[in-house]
């Protein structure tokens, strides 16, 4: 199994993304192809003490800055990293990709490099964030399309309940469409046309609407959304994540009391800040795209790069595309 790694993609790159390839490659038994420029990429190695068994390196001059027209990437930047790494993976010389780059033009290289799924009316990214469920659950989309049609929510159902099923392993994952409440008479035109399309979706296990408030609890494994609703659920739900650990660090080390309550939960409250830990979850997969392509959060470490690197393995084991593309077909 091989994973295409664009290195310079993200804010710690090329240390962070090279020091979670060196991870993957020895847990997981993975094989990195790890794109950028070379001298750059086997200096910072050698500084960081890097190994580099089972890594090979692939030469990319240029790369793609946050601040460009993603549409960019697919012709204009064909020298940055993130365009060499989408070609190297339609080109089939690895089996999925990891980048923490620009979310746009990551976007744009998936769809019009690497390709949609045959059917796919639209590519969404899929969030897997925490929840009272220890597996946490899928928030699609989370920011590639801000405006939708009701039959492309409906898609993103079952694209999200494809890879929840064979990459989370939850078995007839329950779908719910983000909503202003949770009565099927809510939302827009365009949530009431898409409730009554879900409702009759043979293929998902759709339980209604449900509220922000009761995202977070363990009553759907897959929330969908448009790009722009879901993109704000998920910055809240990270805001609301640092403003707890703040909290807590503020409250346990207040007194001795408190210090002496912290030391006893030391357990119980390092399971609690991994578990709202972003790096645990790895990435965002782009769902509606012919191959694995998992999209990095920006700040990633070693430890998140590593993590998506195994969603993408398990991805590419699961055949995830194929899974998807069988299911979409069966729509037309």
């Amino acid at each position: 199994m091989k994973i295409i790694l664009d290195v310079f993609g993200g804010d710690l790159a090329p240390a962070e993304p090279l020091k979670g390839a060196a991870m993957a490659v020895k847990e997981l038994g993975v094989e990195i192809l790890a794109v950028g420029d070379i001298p750059t990429m086997e200096a910072c190695c050698k500084e960081n003490n890097i190994d580099t068994t089972n890594i090979t390196f692939k030469q990319a001059d240029g790369v793609f800055d946050i601040h460009e027209d993603p549409m960019n990437v697919v012709k204009k930047r064909t020298d940055s990293s993130l365009h060499i790494a989408c070609k190297a993976l339609a080109d089939g010389e690895g089996d999925a990709l990891v980048s923490a780059g620009s979310t746009g033009a990551l976007l744009m290289g998936a769809t019009f490099i690497v390709k949609r799924i045959k059917g796919c009316k639209r590519p969404a990214l899929g969030s897997v964030l925490p929840g009272e469920n220890p597996g946490g659950f899928m928030l699609m989309d989370c920011g590639a399309n801000s405006e939708v049609r009701p039959e492309m929510l409906n898609q993103f159902a079952v694209m999200a309940s494809v890879y929840m099923e064979n990459v989370a392993g939850r078995k007839n994952p329950r779908v719910a469409l983000l909503n202003n409440g949770a009565e099927d008479s809510k939302g827009t035109d365009v949530h009431k046309a898409a409730y009554a399309l879900m409702k009759e979706n043979s293929k998902i296990n759709f339980i209604g609407n449900i509220e922000g408030r009761d995202v977070l609890s363990d009553l759907a494994d897959v929330v969908v959304a448009d790009g722009f609703s879901g993109n704000v659920a998920l910055k809240t739900s990270e805001g609301v994540a640092m403003f707890m650990n703040k909290q807590l660090k503020t409250m346990f080390m207040t007194n001795i009391k408190t210090k002496i309550a912290a030391l006893l939960l030391k357990d119980q409250l390092k399971a609690f800040k991994a578990k709202l830990d972003y790096t645990e979850y790895g990435g965002a997969p782009i769902l509606g795209i012919s191959k694995g392509v998992i999209k990095a959060h920006g700040s990633s470490n070693a430890k998140a790069f590593k993590n998506a690197i195994r969603q993408a393995k398990i991805y590419a084991e699961n055949d995830v595309s194929n899974l998807i593309a069988a299911h979409l077909s069966r729509e037309e």
